[in-house]
């Protein structure tokens, strides 16, 4: 028997198949990179099932890809050689909500919407918010985070504990149902973000929070980004507990205008949100206004009605899909650097003017409030010189944060893209992160050639 025979005898034959059009669906994700096809894909149901699926691809010295939707932005399941993608759409289930530990238990395929669905019943929300509605195993083994990090965290400081199976199909636990541990090695914190190199999330247990009793939305808009940047930081300093602080340049307001059909000021702006009770929001907004105003903000304008602000928030996530709408025949690439946020206001400025010079459609969108910012780049990919271009325009970028203490790549993963930056960044670490990979997959089975 080979492979994809023993493969239909462990799993049903339906969740074991070659059809084509499938395996197109894995052969790629969101990003620029160049789609490959997987030889097989499978859908297991357990992880049990995911453990006997990866004994045989240990046995047939088989690459193994997880999948959750396909909506990560460095080609990270994207098969190295062909190849077996795992995807982990029909474990789907939210197994266990503990209201009064404030935790969750899920499968890797639930969405983000969906888990929110569910814990809106409890009067409870999950933060980590990315834009796209990714499963939370794929925003587990990238370290997702996105609009909300600023106040609540980004994925691994909600990660209490995951269910893991390792490259030879053992199932461990990396962690417990406890608020804090100071036993052993943490091992959340090596297998969030580790991309499916060490192993395939079949179950992960969250942190999960309290819906807020007011929510209160605002945009603010600048003259300057320098100006933008700078209010960033005195709402910072003050110590005003902002839920979101997102910040998009002209060009991208313009883009957004023109997809969302809204009408805002096509300067620099800040969106904001604070979320608490009603007395301490009136005197947060208060307190944001006066520093914004300090910093020549030309106006700013609050949305207390949901639709209003749900509009707002629409319009951020959508900046992205407004670029690709306005470029037909291009393709989204999307930087992604992370500094200390007393250099982003250079770093943003910097970057302005590289995708100036580049003669490239760009525009800066960013989660300031974490100096997490992003180039939203549309490129022709049949086209050499606009590649070469991207990624001039991205290496100048990454080597200005990694100069002031940044990192290449703030949220989306280091996939096939910034594999390059790995030594520079991280030094000799890099090797002990090589030593952990060669430890639990020696065979070099789970998602080769990612990260290394």
């Amino acid at each position: 028997m080979n492979l994809i025979e023993e493969l239909k005898e462990k799993l049903a034959p339906d969740r074991v198949t070659t059809n084509e059009t499938i395996l197109d669906q894995h052969s790629r994700d969101e990003s620029y990179h160049t789609p490959r096809l997987p030889e097989v894909v499978v859908f297991p149901e357990s992880a049990e099932e995911v453990s006997e699926v990866i004994k045989l691809a240990n046995q047939y010295k088989t690459p193994v890809i997880p999948f959750g939707l396909g909506s990560s932005l460095e080609g990270h399941v994207i098969p190295p050689n062909r190849g077996m993608s795992i995807d982990f759409s029909l474990m789907n289930k939210v197994l266990e909500v503990r209201e009064n530990d404030f935790l969750v238990k899920v499968q890797p395929g639930v969405t983000r919407s969906q888990l929110n669905k569910e814990l809106k019943k409890y009067g409870l929300f999950f933060t980590v918010d990315p834009g796209a509605d990714a499963t939370l195993g794929g925003m587990a083994a990238t370290n997702a985070s996105g609009t909300t990090s600023v106040k609540y965290g980004i994925m691994r400081d909600q990660v209490r504990d995951l269910e893991v199976v390792l490259p030879e199909g053992e199932i461990i636990h990396t962690g417990n149902l406890a608020e804090k541990s100071s036993s052993g090695y943490h091992l959340n914190g090596i297998f969030v973000g580790s991309e499916g190199t060490l192993g395939c999330i079949t179950e992960l247990t969250l942190k999960v929070y309290g819906i807020p009793e007011h929510i209160m939305a605002a945009r603010a808009s600048f003259s300057t980004v320098d100006d933008a940047v700078n209010a960033v930081v005195g709402i910072l300093q003050a110590g005003i507990p902002i839920a979101r602080v997102e910040l998009l340049d002209a060009f991208s307001m313009k883009e957004v205008n023109l997809y969302s059909e809204t009408n805002y000021n096509e300067q620099p702006t800040l969106f904001l949100e604070f979320h608490g009770n009603e007395a301490g929001l009136k005197q947060d907004i208060e307190f944001t206004k006066d520093i914004v105003l300090d910093n020549g903000c030309t106006a700013i304008e609050f949305e207390t009605d949901t639709a209003a602000r749900n509009q707002l928030w629409e319009a951020r996530h959508n900046a992205a899909y407004a670029y690709i709408h306005g470029n037909p025949g291009k393709k989204l690439m999307v930087t992604d650097v992370c500094l200390p946020i007393s250099h982003l206001a250079g770093a943003i400025k910097d970057a302005r003017k590289a995708v100036e010079e580049s003669g490239l459609v760009g525009g800066i969108v960013g989660h300031v409030g974490d100096g997490n910012y992003h180039i939203l780049l549309m490129i022709d990919v049949n086209n050499k010189e606009e590649i070469q271009k991207s990624e001039i325009l991205n290496e100048c970028i990454v080597e200005y944060a990694l100069a002031r203490g940044g990192t290449c790549t703030g949220e989306h993963g280091v996939g096939i893209g910034k594999q390059k930056y790995q030594e520079k960044e991280h030094g000799p670490a890099l090797e002990v992160m090589k030593k952990f990979k060669a430890v639990l997959d020696p065979n070099n089975i789970m998602n080769p050639n990612k990260i290394f």
